[in-house]
């Protein structure tokens, strides 16, 4: 095995047969040089865990298992492409819902036992910064960049492929977490945050008036008070008799926190000396939070990246990318490899 690995290095080339199910996204990719994607299927589960407003953990778990086949399937027929073409596997190992890592963590394995293939285990927030690689074919480290999704809120200087520092991250609540429970408030279905961002398209940011929250370390977040100070101006108006402008509620909210992120992000990725800004995770899909990233990076004088939208939901070519550098280092699994649910990118 380890001579396979050390070809493939020196090749500088790999074409990586990916696998994604850390959540309610199932997902099988194809991703060549962690630059091309040959491949990107996912199937969503929103529809079926809609009707209890969140994820449950046994529904994903059961729902992956059946997925996995078909999508390899789907993957491979859209590569155009066999097993035979494939030079590693890669999987999620964390973080994420530990039933449904395992899921994938176990497919992962087996395939690549079988097929006496390298196994390339990855962390999932890793893989959300690698999606811009996949964008971006001009991207190279150094970079700073924002991961927030809905349970990460990090400030990253990404130094090399696979280097990471941290520059700042969430205190508390994720500012994807605020999102869902402010919608649950202003009667959102699920998913809350996508659909809170499209209301807020239609509202006055003005109106309501949020604190914006302060914390000892220069570039962390805390959106938990925000959230509390949400939630209980909201229950305030309604005791007093008042109709909540939703639209204006959800402007109003989506303006405090995108202030947050976009602020804190901009001023470390200048003190850290870097000269390009990249976003990555559901949140980065937020349309208020790409426009502001855009102008207010631009006016710092930094290069601003952001992945489509496609690219900011959980996916498995995002984990072939990451995986991809991985390999490159040499760094490759044990078939011991386990789902590790509080998988931390930094001790």
């Amino acid at each position: 095995m380890s001579d396979r690995v050390e070809r493939l290095r020196a090749a500088r080339s790999a074409t990586i047969l990916a696998f994604e199910s850390s959540c309610d996204e199932t997902a099988v990719a194809v991703v060549r040089d962690g630059r091309e994607v040959l491949a990107n299927q996912i199937l969503s589960q929103i529809d079926r865990h809609a009707v209890f407003g969140g994820v449950v953990p046994e529904i994903a778990s059961r729902m992956h298992v059946e997925a996995l086949d078909p999508l390899l399937d789907a993957a491979l027929n859209e590569a155009g492409m066999t097993l035979a073409g494939i030079d590693a596997v890669a999987v999620t190992c964390g973080p994420g819902l530990v039933g449904a890592l395992l899921t994938g963590v176990s497919y992962a394995k087996a395939l690549a036992y079988a097929r006496d293939l390298p196994l390339v285990a990855v962390n999932h927030i890793e893989g959300h910064v690698s999606a811009n690689y996949l964008a971006h074919p001009e991207l190279e480290p150094p970079f700073a960049c924002l991961v927030a999704s809905g349970g990460h809120s990090h400030i990253v200087l990404v130094e090399r492929y696979g280097e990471y520092r941290l520059l700042g991250q969430t205190l508390d609540d994720a500012a994807g977490e605020a999102f869902d429970k402010v919608a649950r408030v202003l009667d959102i279905p699920y998913p809350g945050g996508p659909l809170l961002d499209k209301l807020a398209e239609e509202g006055d940011e003005n109106r309501y008036r949020f604190p914006h929250p302060h914390t000892p370390g220069k570039y962390d977040f805390s959106f938990s008070g925000l959230k509390t100070a949400v939630i209980n101006q909201a229950h305030n108006l309604r005791q007093q008799g008042e109709e909540i402008a939703a639209a204006d509620f959800a402007a109003s909210f989506r303006r405090a926190v995108v202030d947050a992120l976009v602020g804190k992000s901009v001023a470390a990725a200048v003190e850290a000396g870097a000269t390009a800004l990249a976003a990555a995770g559901g949140v980065a899909a937020n349309r208020l939070l790409r426009r502001e990233l855009v102008r207010r990076g631009e006016q710092a004088g930094l290069r601003v990246f952001l992945p489509p939208v496609a690219l900011c939901t959980d996916n498995a070519a995002m984990i072939g990318s990451a995986a991809f550098y991985r390999l490159m280092r040499g760094e490759t699994a044990a078939l011991d490899l386990n789902a590790l649910p509080s998988l931390r990118m930094f001790s």
